[in-house]
């Protein structure tokens, strides 16, 4: 794919809940403190959990000065677009031109019915999208009357205008590869989500806007590429931190071609982050790959891999590469056990650990063979990468709330509810991929290989015991970091709880990810995975 050379813009996707109906205006301006380009909020007005979206940013752009504002995305079954072109010029006008409009074909179709809406067919919420583009260009030129046969949106001599204080960009959020290249075609933008095009499918969607752009005869380039993100979930992206994200996002850009990032996020410490550290890391590292001659920019995404790569591993296996020849026996190495221990606690022996039946030393494994096992590692290497992140957390944290000497008290507690906030997030994000990841193991992996090869039954049934034990320790550190936040100086959590329950998991689960690889590596490449 190519760099389209977009400028990068970063933002933030707020849901304006009903139940806490000022959450999202104050989260706007906490937004355009953090020099954030863009907010956004869903639009689905079949729920009545959620505000109105364009009250909302009405509501939005009045507090604000800079930042820009749209739906992400307009329900264009429930919106029609000539009051839609006319709701968005109008809080263009009001905003001194600071409204963008993302725009949905539709979905929940049963909610929409529910509410009077049409049900479409794909093949007819295509032909709706492209006569609602038309109809919002021609009643935003200002000029004349408007008449327009289509079949879902006629016009029969409507009055075109307000004209806009500027030319509202229409970001379409598509995913069928008849709506990508319609959106080549009309639109000004794509705007895909990561649950439902996660970094693996984008350069094919973005091959499917080129075909639709070039058939139209415009350039590629003319259709700027968005992606609502979703950290910290399994299948999320970025993954890790925020110390990690730029990295991953500049990869999106230079080898991909996006050049928008949003950020569902409400605190305003974690969107501080975005737009004070991550947007400007993630922009120099797109300009300095920029500067590079043509030819010579080194690729952000690594050789065969099908998305981004992580962030920088902890721990390389350089002996892998030269063995790696097919045929050759295994070249994946297990990461080593720990060589020193942070805790004085320990949730099993070592020593009394079942072992699997040796490998036949006469076998050969080809790369393909190999590959469940190399996958198995790399995600292990960034559990541990995570796990490194964590612990910095937690270092930074502490400090901050074992500092007698701050005389701003009042500050200081605000300062420190949002890191330990911040905190939270990240345990949470953290906690749950590692519990995911041992699920998956527990329900697929290990049946799969008990099947294969009976003898690994005590080594699996070890394995699925420590799962649970190392379980025990998130649950643990997570009633550490409850108590911390409610007290807020954290003086009647347990002395050094936090620290000692983290120390713990360290030890633990790197002993445990050196001790599964050692055992499950050739084994894997043997018998595969069942997936």
């Amino acid at each position: 794919m190519t760099d389209y050379g977009h400028d990068l813009l970063f933002g933030a996707v707020l849901v304006p809940a009903s139940g806490q109906p000022h959450d999202a205006v104050a989260s706007a301006r906490s937004a355009e403190r953090a020099g954030l380009d863009l907010v956004s909020v869903p639009d689905h007005p079949y729920r009545p959990e959620f505000l109105d979206a364009w009250t909302v940013l009405a509501s939005m752009a009045a507090v604000t000065s800079r930042i820009r504002v749209f739906p992400n995305v307009a329900n264009l079954p429930l919106r029609p677009p000539a009051a839609l072109a006319r709701a968005a010029a109008s809080l263009d006008l009001l905003s001194g031109g600071r409204v963008e409009l993302g725009l949905g074909a539709g979905a929940y179709w049963d909610d929409i019915a529910a509410e009077g809406g049409p049900r479409r067919t794909p093949g007819e919420a295509l032909d709706a999208t492209r006569e609602a583009v038309r109809v919002l260009r021609a009643l935003w030129s200002g000029r004349g009357r408007v008449r327009s046969d289509g079949k879902h949106y006629a016009l029969d001599g409507a009055a075109a205008g307000p004209a806009p204080a500027h030319g509202i960009s229409v970001w379409i959020g598509a995913v069928g590869p008849r709506m990508l290249r319609l959106t080549g075609e009309l639109a000004d933008g794509w705007l895909p989500s990561v649950p439902h095009v996660p970094p693996a499918r984008l350069a094919a969607g973005q091959r499917l806007v080129d075909e639709g752009a070039a058939a139209a005869g415009r350039e590629p380039s003319a259709v700027r590429r968005l992606y609502n993100l979703s950290p910290g979930a399994e299948g999320g992206f970025p993954r890790g931190g925020p110390r990690d994200w730029p990295e991953q996002l500049a990869a999106l850009t230079v080898d991909v071609g996006t050049s928008a990032y949003l950020l569902p996020a409400h605190h305003p410490e974690l969107l501080r982050v975005f737009g004070e550290e991550v947007a400007p890391a993630t922009r120099a590292l797109v300009a300095a790959a920029r500067e590079r001659p043509a030819g010579e920019a080194a690729r952000l995404v690594a050789p065969g891999a099908s998305g981004p790569a992580a962030a920088p591993l902890p721990q390389q296996r350089p002996a892998a590469v030269d063995r790696a020849a097919a045929g050759s026996p295994l070249f994946v190495e297990p990461a080593p056990a720990p060589a020193e221990w942070l805790s004085d606690e320990r949730l099993w022996e070592e020593e009394h650990r079942p072992t699997g039946p040796a490998p036949d030393p006469e076998r050969r494994y080809s790369r393909a063979r190999q590959a469940p096992a190399v996958n198995l590692v790399a995600a292990h290497d960034q559990l541990r990468a995570d796990l490194a992140r964590l612990r910095e957390i937690v270092d930074e944290v502490l400090a901050e709330t074992l500092d007698p000497g701050d005389a701003r008290s009042g500050l200081q507690e605000l300062s420190l509810r949002q890191n330990s906030w911040t905190l939270g997030a990240y345990c949470a994000s953290y906690c749950r991929i590692t519990t995911v990841h041992h699920t998956r193991e527990d329900q697929d992996l290990f049946p799969h290989l008990r099947r294969g090869d009976p003898r690994l039954a005590p080594v699996l049934d070890r394995l699925t015991e420590e799962h649970h034990a190392i379980h025990g320790v998130i649950e643990r550190i997570d009633r550490e970091l409850v108590a911390r936040i409610e007290d807020g100086s954290g003086s009647t959590a347990h002395p050094g709880g936090l620290r000692a329950a983290v120390d713990l998991l360290t030890d633990a689960l790197l002993s445990h990810l050196a001790y599964e690889e050692r055992e499950l590596i050739e084994p894997m490449a043997r018998l595969g995975t069942g997936w």
